[in-house]
């Protein structure tokens, strides 16, 4: 099948730090091109994959310092779609920018969702375009929008390369925490520093602040890195993520919004790490809780499952990610759905050849006439 995966422009694919969306779009890409697809992945000029490579802009645009990045992606989109007929459907993973470019366009999109929709701005968008083939990331990311008669394909869960993250049986000695992703209000960076202060256990942030969140961090959070047993390390690459996840007690998700899926909680998984995280959004969709992990309310119970963390299978962590998050499985997932698009896709041209050889009748009322004939004739 000839696919276009057409991937966001603010991080290279693979991201060469943070990024959850161009991570996911990296390893689909890469095992639909190792299962014999035919893929063209429009993408930063800095990407590395094993597709054929359309380059959008010169480098991801929040490390490479680009500030006009919608006007990349618009431009993008309108390259995508102008060379649509090369493909037998687009896979669009910027959220309802290629909506429009989508409904002029006879080559089927689908749209992955990976961002929340839960903003009046979102919803507004949505309830224009409720012809779009929609996915969503986790079956809660979907809730706030079901009042809106839209056309959802079905529900495919993020996936990782499983080959990036390495399992330990045994925590490092000492033992640490970890918060890693993101330092803004919502992912609760506060919490996870209070919690472990509590549990008495260090606690290193891998994590990145962005420019709207910098005036809120330097107000609230940096100040506390000067606690005892708190370390910054900041934003991380591949290789540094996977042996701090590795290593750690737990990782802490202290999430105060409606998380759409949380990649790193997977990725921690696939370490061998337990989770230890607030009960919002998709976490009860990723992590079972009191086997890969503990879901909590409270702060209260955060910090007291740091003290029983050890009681979690490391093992079992590892197994959970290869049953249910790996990038084959997500592929797994795609690739049903695409099928049933390209069947779709070719009944409706069905339809439009029948259509036309009948001097455009109605298909179903002329098929029902020329079997009312033949019966007759028998």
């Amino acid at each position: 099948m000839r696919i276009a995966q057409v991937a966001p422009l603010a991080e290279r694919v693979p991201p060469v730090r943070y990024g959850g969306t161009e991570r996911v779009v990296h390893a689909l890409t890469e095992e639909l091109v190792r299962r014999g697809h035919d893929v063209t992945l429009f993408a930063s000029g800095d990407s590395l994959t094993s597709a054929r490579l359309k380059p959008m802009s010169p480098a991801g645009r929040r490390l490479g310092g680009a500030s006009d990045g919608l006007f990349y992606e618009i431009a993008m989109l309108e390259d995508v779609y102008a060379q649509a007929n090369r493909f037998d459907l687009i896979h669009a993973h910027v959220d309802g920018l290629a909506f429009s470019f989508a409904r002029q366009s006879e080559i089927p999109t689908l749209h992955t969702m990976h961002g929340r929709l839960d903003l009046p701005a979102q919803l507004r968008m949505l309830s224009r375009f409720p012809e779009q083939r929609l996915v969503s990331i986790s079956s809660h990311q979907r809730i706030p929008s079901l009042h809106l008669p839209l056309n959802w394909l079905g529900t495919v869960h993020n996936g990782i390369r499983l080959q990036h993250f390495k399992s330990h049986e045994t925590p490092s000695d000492p033992p640490y925490l970890v918060f890693l992703g993101r330092i803004s209000p919502e992912k609760g960076p506060i919490a996870a520093i209070q919690i472990a202060q509590r549990a008495g256990v260090p606690l290193r942030i891998a994590a990145k602040i962005d420019r709207e969140d910098k005036v809120w961090a330097e107000e609230n959070v940096i100040p506390l890195f000067d606690l005892p047993g708190v370390e910054y390390i900041g934003e991380v690459a591949e290789r540094e993520k996977a042996e701090l996840l590795a290593g750690a007690r737990a990782l802490l998700f202290p999430i105060d919004w409606p998380e759409p899926f949380g990649m790193t909680m997977i990725e921690s998984l696939a370490s061998g790490t337990p989770v230890i995280a607030r009960r919002r959004g998709a976490v009860d969709e990723v992590l079972i809780d009191g086997v890969t992990g503990f879901i909590c309310e409270s702060d209260d119970e955060m910090v007291d499952a740091v003290g029983r963390v050890a009681q979690i299978d490391r093992a079992r962590c590892r197994r959970h990610v290869e049953q249910r998050f790996s990038a084959e499985i997500m592929t797994d997932g795609y690739e049903a759905i695409y099928q049933r698009m390209w069947a779709e896709q070719a009944r409706q041209a069905t339809d439009q050849v029948v259509a036309e050889l009948l001097g455009g009748a109605n298909v179903a009322s002329a098929m029902r006439d020329i079997a009312r004939s033949s019966s007759a004739g028998e």
